[in-house]
């Protein structure tokens, strides 16, 4: 009996060291996710500057960051990160992917440039809202956006991107928001319709009616 309760002890033991380090990890993840954006970004007006400040190391310091949101107040979990109409310049962020349950992101507004990373659904896996619209983003719109199943919102208007349109996009099944406007788009136009038996919008290759403001 004693030998069956010290191995009890030892195993309730191990589990929480075990989820002890698997949390303490996840916050050290999202502090070091917005300390990446902070060093890859240039902030003229001083935005993140004068607010991100890392030296602390208090439970929620950075949830009283501008532009961070959190899953709560007192716990160094990001849920939305929005950076709008900051001036910031720099590529896409990619150290966002270590924020790991981040739902939102909006970099709109701003002068950020480059192309998006191939792997953009790994680097935004639960994301519900992407806004990257009115910045200079070019190059290709990644197909693997399609793998990010859980977006609502999906705004790339007034960029610069270029090609077709992915078809794969078409799987995004909760999309309710989707804007293209305003880029160099070609090839292969898309038509976005809203189908009232789901209330979402669908996109639907064609061959006939073209993107407003695109190529």
């Amino acid at each position: 009996m004693l030998r069956s309760w010290v191995a009890d002890i030892f195993y309730v033991s191990i589990l929480w060291l075990l989820l002890h380090c698997s949390f303490s990890y996840g916050l050290e993840s999202d502090i070091n996710c917005l300390r990446s954006i902070k060093e890859s970004l240039e902030d003229p007006f001083n935005y993140l500057n004068s607010s991100w400040n890392f030296n602390n190391n208090t439970e929620g310091f950075i949830c009283k960051f501008v532009g961070v949101e959190c899953w709560h107040p007192d716990e160094n979990k990001v849920l939305n990160i929005r950076l709008s109409d900051m001036g910031l310049k720099g590529p896409f962020p990619i150290g966002i992917e270590n924020c790991s349950s981040l739902t939102g992101l909006d970099l709109s507004n701003n002068k950020l440039y480059g192309s998006l990373p191939e792997n953009i659904s790994r680097v935004i896996s639960f994301a519900t809202t992407l806004d990257l619209s009115n910045n200079n983003f070019s190059g290709t719109i990644p197909k693997q956006l399609s793998n990010c199943s859980y977006l609502n919102v999906l705004k790339l208007d007034h960029n610069r991107f270029t090609g077709q349109i992915p078809p794969e996009l078409a799987l995004l099944s909760r999309l309710r928001t989707f804007s293209v406007a305003n880029n160099l788009l070609t090839g292969d136009d898309m038509v976005v319709y809203r189908d009232d038996s789901c209330r979402c919008y669908m996109i639907q290759l064609i061959t006939l009616i073209s993107i407003n403001n695109n190529n």
